[in-house]
């Protein structure tokens, strides 16, 4: 009876533990609210990408997109993703042969991840915020808050990510698109050259959750 009581105690303080953890989740839920204020704020950029099963939030100068899947079993190459406006790189020396295969498609440089096979069912209507709600709850994993910033983020995966102010009317970088710059200069890029793009170290933590500082690409825009 002993060892009942026990494991019954045990699975009661878990069942806390995790309540506790999905009541805390303030990165996540504020990243949606955030998110929201972002979807309001440039109404036009926003769009269905029918092509990659999702929804595309365009840059002000159109050299790139950020795109979030609708549904995760819809067999699009990636569920969240970077597309970016080759002929910068191209221009700073970029040797397209030696990109992985996929990842430059007509005059677009494509980054991103799949994020699983799950199809996605929708309470409602099927929106740009709803699909990225299910993001949060689905995949809270590659939900990411940037401290040095005050910007969440999605995690698009190989040190690339979409980034977005917590707070619209205090921050000078609303959205930031972010690529990992390695693979660029391992094919031929002088990262000081690449035009629209600013090469840069960015303060990051490990997974220690020790400061750390990591080279990066950002095309940040002002947008309210």
């Amino acid at each position: 009876m002993k060892k009942k009581i026990i494991l019954a105690g045990a699975a009661l303080l878990l069942l806390v533990v995790l309540s506790g953890c999905q009541q805390t989740d303030v990165v996540g839920k504020t990243s949606i609210t955030s998110f929201d204020a972002v979807l309001q704020a440039i109404p036009n950029q926003i769009a269905e990408d029918e092509m990659n099963g999702g929804w595309a939030l365009s840059a002000p100068d159109g050299t790139a997109r950020f795109i979030w899947s609708k549904d995760y079993s819809s067999g699009a190459p990636h569920d969240v993703m970077l597309e970016v406006d080759a002929k910068p790189f191209l221009a700073a020396g970029l040797d397209v042969t030696k990109l992985p295969a996929g990842m430059l498609v007509d005059d677009k440089i494509m980054v991103g991840t799949m994020l699983g096979d799950e199809k996605l069912t929708y309470s409602g209507e099927v929106t740009p915020l709803a699909s990225y709600e299910q993001l949060v709850n689905l995949k809270r994993d590659h939900i990411k808050y940037h401290t040095a910033l005050d910007h969440y983020g999605v995690d698009i995966g190989d040190g690339n990510m979409f980034e977005w102010a917590k707070d619209l009317s205090t921050n000078d970088k609303d959205i930031v698109f972010v690529l990992n710059p390695q693979i660029f200069i391992d094919a031929g890029v002088d990262p000081d050259k690449v035009e629209g793009w600013v090469f840069a170290k960015v303060s990051a933590e490990d997974e220690d959750k020790k400061p750390i500082e990591v080279d990066k690409f950002l095309k940040p825009f002002n947008i309210k």
